[in-house]
């Protein structure tokens, strides 16, 4: 499930409002989010390795073997295939970049995000 579904299935019952912006640039994308403290980005995984900047706050990145506590600014290597989770120590803002042709905005997720 990706954070936009996880946003729509929680609509009328999720007080936050991640603030989701979507840009692109000649085969490159970025998703900005605002995660409030004591939020988490629902589990998922990627389709290939990428980065993903902390520009603000303190979060704490789970997977199945390990959980790593950041600081912004940070730059940090999200691995392809690994089921992972952004919980929001502080206030924080994310972006994730990715390599990518699409440049739709409402597709994007499905190119990126791993299906099981």
């Amino acid at each position: 499930m990706t954070f936009a579904d996880l946003m729509r299935e929680r609509e009328g019952h999720f007080e936050a409002d991640p603030q989701i912006e979507h840009h692109f640039s000649d085969g490159l994308y970025a998703k900005r989010m605002v995660i409030p403290k004591g939020y988490e980005v629902g589990q998922h995984a990627h389709t290939y390795s990428h980065l993903s900047i902390l520009a603000k706050g303190r979060v704490l990145v789970k997977t199945d073997d390990s959980q790593k506590e950041y600081a912004a600014p940070a730059c940090i290597e999200i691995k392809s295939g690994v089921l992972h989770v952004i919980q929001a120590l502080d206030d924080s803002e994310w972006f994730c970049i990715h390599a990518t042709k699409e440049t739709d905005a409402e597709k994007v997720d499905q190119v990126l995000i791993e299906r099981n």
